[in-house]
């Protein structure tokens, strides 16, 4: 069988691009997806006791999206044309997860199907981490927050599921 992403040649420009563009659809999408109605359904909630304070969101997800950039720059930039593929794919079907979670709890209010598009970005994340990790020990140190967050994350949706 002949790989054909063997013989596609895309410059690390282009697919710097393509991983900054997820990065922005993933972080304007999220906000566009918050709906006040859904801030509100939110606030009401019986939220656990070990959520952390309001500023941490505030911090960790500006952190968490530049270095995503970082991350798709440094891909992109130093390994082969069929990794980064890969890393793009599986990082657009995380932000599709992503996304689906904001809509699924904030305009469904479905805690249930918010979990699992929750379980399904931090299972993807696993994969974007070691292919980072491969491009760069230190960006893929960096990007280690981003796992734990969305691991976070999950776990804290499966509890507003259980307490709500």
């Amino acid at each position: 069988m002949v790989n054909a992403a063997r013989f596609v040649r895309i410059s690390p420009a282009i697919t710097t691009a393509i991983g900054i563009a997820l990065v922005v659809v993933y972080a304007f999408g999220s906000g566009a997806l918050m709906s006040n109605t859904g801030r509100i359904w939110y606030q009401n909630l019986n939220a656990p006791s070990w959520q952390p304070p309001d500023f941490v969101f505030g911090f960790i997800w500006p952190y968490n999206f530049i270095l995503l950039g970082v991350s798709a720059y440094t891909v992109a930039n130093r390994l082969s044309t069929s990794v980064t593929i890969i890393f793009l794919t599986i990082f657009a079907t995380s932000v599709f997860c992503a996304l689906t979670w904001a809509y699924l709890f904030y305009h469904q209010n479905n805690l249930t199907g918010a979990t699992v598009a929750l379980a399904l970005v931090t299972l993807l994340t696993i994969p974007i981490l070691f292919i980072v990790f491969k491009a760069s020990i230190g960006v893929g140190i960096a990007l280690v927050p981003y796992q734990l967050w969305v691991a976070t994350a999950t776990a804290l949706n499966f509890s507003y599921n259980k307490l709500n």
